[in-house]
């Protein structure tokens, strides 16, 4: 070798990845590892896994994870991450994630009117089924009255828990 390529500079060879970089991306694996760990059944079929870390993540979802040898199947998992195809595997769990965010907005619409609902009374009612034809405007006035009689009388909220059910089932996901 010639001394020329001792003392390239790292700039100069686009394929140079340092230390720190490479560090980063392993805990980024890492942390995909754990995701994939964490998630049901169910969530992991629509992920697209290879065989071997389809049952390498089977595996350590069955090990206690106060012990060691999680902790080395995690570590197994990020391994097979690494030597896999690991875009279609990040644009599944990207999926995932906004169906997830996409469901607790809907969730979290849900409690407001729910809660507009037992404060404003008629007036949301009516701001509600100008919205939601298919409510209906008795059993709402029925359910928010029993609501704020509990609510008055500190008993659990039954009715409350009712309100929102119902509002669930007519209110889009």
């Amino acid at each position: 070798m010639s001394q020329e390529e001792f003392t390239a500079a790292p700039d100069e060879d686009e394929n140079w990845v340092s230390k720190t970089q490479l560090k980063q991306q392993a805990d980024a694996l890492h942390l995909v590892g754990r995701t994939l760990v964490g998630l049901t059944k169910k969530a992991l079929k629509t992920i697209p896994l290879s065989e071997d870390l389809a049952d390498a993540v089977a595996l350590a979802q069955r090990i206690d994870k106060k012990k060691e040898g999680y902790r080395r199947q995690l570590q197994l998992v990020a391994k097979l991450l690494r030597q896999s195809d690991f875009e279609p595997i990040e644009n599944a769990l990207a999926v995932l994630n906004a169906k997830q965010r996409q469901s607790n907005q809907a969730f979290h619409a849900i409690e407001i009117a729910r809660d507009e609902l037992i404060q404003k009374g008629d007036e949301a009612v009516e701001a509600l089924l100008d919205t939601y034809p298919a409510l209906d405007r008795q059993r709402l006035r029925q359910l928010i009255r029993q609501a704020k009689k509990q609510e008055e009388q500190n008993k659990s909220p039954k009715a409350s828990r009712e309100i929102f059910q119902y509002l669930k089932s007519v209110m889009p996901n």
